[in-house]
């Protein structure tokens, strides 16, 4: 194959699969009203995502706090201003840290687990069967998991959000000096400065955190969806929801920051 047709090959495979995403999101939608039908599917799916991920989540957001306390308070001492720790920390953790951890790990974890499931019913013709049915597979299937994560993963992302600032402490009371009150009263002071019931940092942190639920739904149930070829079609499967849910996590991330703080 020449160079040309191998890179007009790719881009195709590349735009099918966005436009089966987006085709996948807007079919979810229209769907949406049917959701108490699939209540238990729902709370099933809302636990695996937010309940069994919550320990992983709360072990990376400390450690990621404290790093994030641990590096930067190490540079604002040279300028003797640690005082600043809280806020730099808080805000680091609310507007980008907490939602960009939690997305990466449920990509990695809840994300990885429907890619594979659905993908296993692909190739085993579960699919076809719920269609011979009349089941839609995006009402019974990816309904349920698309809501679950798009409301456990803001809910992740505010323990994360505590988690870190928490760790972040540790490290500034035990390795840098600063006070635990402080900390946190540089901390609170912060969130709470812009006189409104929710900060901004807050409110964006937990949209990007919405958006990267559906993202990473969406995007592993079609990867899970278009998987073919047995075995080795459920692990690329779940390669590919992985891959593209994290990459998505960083462009729509840099997307929410940059029209909240640059163009509105």
């Amino acid at each position: 194959m020449n160079p040309f047709a191998a890179t007009t090959g790719f881009l195709h495979d590349r735009v099918d699969g966005a436009g089966y995403v987006v085709n996948l999101l807007l079919r979810t939608l229209l769907v949406l009203p049917r959701i108490h039908r699939r209540l238990r599917f729902l709370l099933d799916n809302a636990f695996n995502a937010g309940v069994r991920a919550l320990p992983v989540t709360m072990v990376v957001a400390a450690f990621a706090g404290a790093i994030l306390a641990m590096q930067t308070g190490i540079e604002l001492r040279r300028f003797g201003d640690t005082a600043v720790l809280g806020t730099i920390t808080a805000l680091s953790m609310c507007r980008e840290m907490g939602p960009f951890i939690t997305g990466v790990i449920l990509a990695a974890t809840v994300g990885s687990a429907i890619a594979a499931e659905l993908g296993t019913m692909k190739v085993s013709d579960e699919i076809d069967a719920l269609e011979v049915m009349s089941i839609d597979p995006t009402d019974y299937l990816v309904l349920p998991r698309v809501l679950a994560l798009a409301v456990m993963c803001p809910l992740l992302t505010v323990l994360s959000d505590l988690i870190g600032i928490y760790g972040g402490s540790v490290i500034a009371e035990q390795n840098l000096g600063v006070s635990s009150d402080l900390y946190w009263i540089s901390a609170i002071e912060a969130l709470t400065s812009s006189g409104t019931v929710l900060p901004k940092e807050v409110y964006v942190g937990l949209l990007k955190s919405f958006v990267f639920g559906v993202a990473i739904a969406t995007v592993s149930c079609a990867a899970g969806l278009r998987a073919g070829g047995g075995a080795l079609g459920v692990g690329l499967a779940v390669q590919t929801a992985v891959r593209n849910s994290v990459i998505l996590i960083i462009v729509l991330g840099f997307v929410v920051t940059w029209f909240f703080y640059f163009l509105s």
